[in-house]
């Protein structure tokens, strides 16, 4: 059976599919796959390894005339119609859990940056300013005894939850469900979404994209937000009216942003990359060596269970 690499991953998984004898469609590059390309080689495929890149949508998928599994690699899937792959029968898989402690150790990491002024500092330095030390020299703010409101409370909201304790922290969350073992664990509280970003001193986004998150920090919900707050994005750009935050940090509505993900990737748009309180990065939230190699291992386990006849291990539809 023939399997179909989207785009160039750890060789982890190319070797795990070609020792239980699938055949490798193409030679995979490092380069998203053009639309007409990928709609060629998925007609011979049994089984698809995606990438979010990868726009699987419904007329793709009615195309398919062989596929059986397409186990995307990453933890969303809003790349793929989930309804159509459903109805022509083919199990979609995901890899979650296993990026939940990088993405997490970033999202620290954007916490610290944008409330201490890290990156503003090094350039500060790199750029020659540095003439000595001085008492108000770039003042940031401490993270201790500020309210952390973390939106969404899956692993990774979690994970996050509780790495803040270690810095003093006070954590409350919105879910859809109530976090029982999570607020023993990090005295935390389950609010509402507007209680959140009225009171949170950082918010930090840990939502997949869905119809349901799509723009639910709207202009009007991001006016609720303190004036000295900081946002935290390490999830999906669209659930958040960029536009809109742009314009309250040019006018320091907001004290700062820390994102890893945008609107419209990979054009970022410009107006972000020119102020001083936001740091960019570019989607590296699951980026350590460690993580990429389990996500690859586990979108090849997928492939490999369902074209065998076993169970898919994370599917995100019905079998």
């Amino acid at each position: 059976m023939k399997v179909l690499i989207t785009r160039r991953i750890p060789e982890v998984a190319i070797n795990l599919l070609k020792k239980n004898k699938f055949e490798i469609l193409q030679p995979i590059s490092d380069k998203p796959i053009s639309k007409n390309r990928l709609k060629l080689l998925a007609e011979q495929a049994d089984g698809i390894l995606s990438l979010l890149t990868d726009r699987i949508d419904k007329e793709l998928i009615n195309s398919l005339q062989r596929c059986k599994v397409i186990a995307n690699f990453a933890v969303g899937y809003n790349n793929i119609d989930i309804i159509a792959a459903s109805e022509k029968g083919i199990i979609v898989t995901n890899t979650p859990g296993v990026l939940t402690d990088s993405t997490a150790d970033l999202t620290i990491a954007l916490m610290l940056n944008t409330t201490r002024r890290i990156s503003e500092s090094e350039k500060f330095l790199r750029d020659g300013k540095f003439t000595g030390w001085k008492p108000d020299l770039l003042l940031g703010r401490e993270l201790k005894n500020k309210i952390l409101g973390i939106i969404g409370a899956g692993a990774i909201g979690q994970a996050v939850g509780e790495r803040a304790l270690s810095f003093g922290l006070k954590i409350i969350y919105y879910n859809r469900s109530p976090k029982r073992e999570f607020e023993r664990k990090t005295r935390s509280k389950k609010v509402s979404l507007n209680t959140l970003l009225k009171t949170s001193d950082i918010i930090s986004i840990h939502l997949p994209l869905s119809d349901e998150t799509k723009n639910l920090l709207s202009k009007e919900k991001l006016e609720l937000l303190k004036r000295d707050a900081v946002i935290i994005n390490t999830s999906r750009g669209e659930i958040l009216d960029e536009q809109h935050m742009i314009k309250m940090l040019e006018s320091n509505r907001i004290y700062s942003a820390g994102l890893d993900v945008f609107h419209n990737e990979p054009d970022i748009n410009p107006r972000l990359l020119k102020m001083r309180n936001v740091i960019v990065l570019p989607h590296v939230g699951s980026a350590t060596v460690e993580t990429r190699n389990a996500m690859a291992e586990l979108a090849a386990k997928n492939i490999i269970n369902v074209l065998k006849g076993r169970k898919p291990l994370t599917p995100v539809n019905h079998e």
